[in-house]
Order: structure tokens, then C-alpha cells, then sequence
């Protein structure tokens, strides 16, 4: 089936839109805005956010708090029923999932901008959709595109569970693993849509740079979950008043093996970039490279300078980009040697 170029240019949209929500919610983390907004869908109870605190009731903090914490007696019994009764006990049990912020306009504004981006997103995607359903009914994408629409839906579900479990540091990885499994999907669909047109490069893959691109992809997926325990780490030692020179030695292993793997997937990436110059050129591995580049910059950096946090928010931007980039070529190459 020949979809139309719109139609794969609004897939494109979609996409950026995804990665959009993943900055904000990138944005969100190290404002610590998490709980900006404590209900949800709505903010304060509204769906436009007060500006100041005098436009909530005196009581506001303990009246969210009972709230959130039924929402958490609701979730601990859904675990407990599929087999997590330990996560469920330690859950309830936890102090700082009953700690309730007081106000504040900044917070509850950038977590706002981070639902509207969600909200963007999931209209988007629901419009592609019903272009599907109405157009390119006999099409599989429908089904695909369905089961994304559902998984955003259930994605934006689970950031309330975040939101009520006072940020988790699990339900932040739960969170993250979904938001790369939305973007790997839009990705599909955008290979299987644009099909022939020949919107996009087509190439074929060598056996050893297929595995290669493998290696890096998965020690790359690795890297994102490791990467959000070293954060979680080195918020507890900021917590605990532990300067920047002391977080390396703080977090320990879980920092070290990030650093070494970083510089493994640099050197791969080297040996396909070199590999990728001696034959065909395909300009996204060169593109691959400077991402991987400019990550590994970030994290350099973060490490050992006292950086804004909106580098802590490119470096899992580039990350982000470079998981969909090796996707993107790994997807393509296998739809390639089936043809």
C-alpha cells in the first residue's frame, strides 16, 4: 500500500512531538517539578493551574495527600496481584511517597508545559489514527498505530502513578522504558509508510556492521537505565549535602561501568563510522556519531563540572536520538534482507 507524503510527513511530526514530551519530562526531573502538579489529568483541580498559592484552599496540601495516597493503596494491590507483593509492601510503606510539597508557581507551570506537550503528542498520534482508519483502512499500520495510541494512553496513566507515588525512583525507569518503546513504534511505522516513495535513503547492511550496530544499540538501551540510577544516586547525595567532587565515589560501580561503557560504544561506533567512509557513506551513521559525540561530551561535563541542568537534559536528549537513529538502521536493514 502507497501512503501519501503527507501522511508520512505528519508520522515525522508525531515523532518529534514524542521526543518533544521526553524533553520536558527531561526538564521536569532535574527542576525536580515531578510534583508540580499532585492530581491528574487536571492541576490543582484545574485544567489551567493557579499562578499563586492564595488561589488554593488552606488545607490543600493534606486534601491531595489523602488523594494520592488512595491512589497508592488502588496501584499496591494491582501489584500485588500480579506477583510484586515485596514492591507493593516496601511501596506502602515508604515515608516519602506521603511527603506533600507546598506550592510552587515555577514547579507546577514546568510540569504543566510537560502534560500539554503529552497532550500534543497523543492528539497527534490519535489523529493518525483515524487518518488510517479512514484512509488506509486495509493497512496494518492501523493495528500498529492503535496499539501506540493505546501504549501512549497507558504512558500518560502511569505518569499519574508516578506523580502519587511521589516519584519512585522505579516508576521513573518504568516510565522512561515506555517512552523509548512509543518512540521504536513511531519509528516502524514511519519505515513501513514511507515504503518506496524513497522519501528517506534505503541501504544495505554488511553481516559485521549489523553486528556491530547491535552491540551499540544494546549497550546504548543498557546506558539509558543505568543512567537514571547514577542520577538517583547522586540526588540522594546532593540530599544529603555531599559535594560534586565526592559523587563519583558516592555512586561507586553503577558510575563507572556508565563512564566505560560510554567510551566501548564510542570505540564500536568508530570502527563502523571507519568501515561506513571506506564504502557506501550513509550520511545517518555520520550522524550517529556526532550524537554519540556530543552525549559523551554531556556526561564528560556532568561529571566533572558544576554544569546548568539543562545539560543533564541534552545528555539524555542525545541519548534519546541515538537510541532511535541505531533503531531506525537496525529496522531498516532487517526490513531490507527480507525483501
Amino acid at each position: 500500500m502507497v501512503f501519501s507524503r503527507s501522511f508520512i510527513r505528519f508520522n515525522w511530526l508525531v515523532l518529534v512531538l514524542i521526543y518533544l514530551v521526553v524533553i520536558a519530562g527531561s526538564f521536569v526531573r532535574i527542576t525536580g517539578s515531578g510534583m508540580g502538579c499532585p492530581d491528574w489529568p487536571k492541576c490543582f483541580g484545574e485544567w489551567i493551574p493557579p499562578t499563586s498559592a492564595d488561589d488554593l484552599p488552606g488545607d490543600y496540601r493534606q486534601a491531595y495527600l489523602e488523594k494520592r495516597s488512595k491512589k497508592v493503596v488502588k496501584f499496591t494491590k494491582v501489584l500485588s496481584v500480579i506477583g510484586m507483593g515485596e514492591t507493593a509492601s516496601l511501596l506502602r510503606t515508604d515515608p516519602s511517597v506521603y511527603e506533600e510539597e507546598p506550592f510552587n508557581a515555577q514547579k507546577t507551570w514546568i510540569e504543566y508545559v510537560n502534560r500539554l506537550f503529552g497532550f500534543l503528542a497523543g492528539n497527534a498520534m490519535l489523529f493518525v489514527f483515524f487518518w488510517l482508519l479512514f484512509s488506509y483502512r486495509k493497512s496494518k499500520l492501523l493495528w500498529i498505530c492503535g496499539f501506540n495510541l493505546i501504549l501512549m494512553g497507558f504512558q500518560a496513566w502511569f505518569g499519574s502513578i508516578v506523580v502519587a507515588t511521589n516519584l519512585v525512583p522505579w516508576t521513573i525507569t518504568v516510565h522512561l522504558f515506555l517512552a523509548l518503546l512509543i518512540i521504536a513504534i513511531q519509528i516502524y511505522v514511519i519505515i513501513l509508510a514511507a515504503g518506496d516513495n524513497r522519501l528517506f535513503q534505503r541501504y544495505e547492511l554488511s553481516k559485521p556492521m549489523l553486528l556491530m550496530l547491535w552491540g551499540i544499540f544494546a549497550i546504548t538501551f543498557y546506558q539509558m537505565f543505568l543512567g537514571t540510577q547514577v542520577r538517583e544516586s547522586i540526588d540522594v547525595l546532593i540530599k544529603n549535602d555531599v559535594g560534586q567532587d565526592a559523587w563519583t565515589e558516592g555512586v561507586g560501580l553503577p558510575f563507572y561501568i556508565h563512564r566505560s561503557f560510554s567510551w566501548l560504544v564510542l570505540v564500536m561506533l568508530l570502527v563502523v563510522f571507519w568501515i561506513n567512509e571506506k564504502q557506501k557513506s550513509f550520511t545517518g551513521i555520520r550522524v550517529a556519531f556526532i550524537v554519540l559525540a556530543l552525549e559523551l561530551l554531556s556526561g564528560v561535563l556532568l561529571a566533572h563540572f558544576n554544569m546548568p541542568d539543562l545539560v543533564r537534559t541534552a545528555h539524555l536528549l542525545f541519548a534519546s536520538i541515538l537510541f532511535g537513529v541505531l533503531f531506525w538502521f537496525l529496522l531498516q536493514g532487517r526490513i531490507l534482507q527480507k525483501r
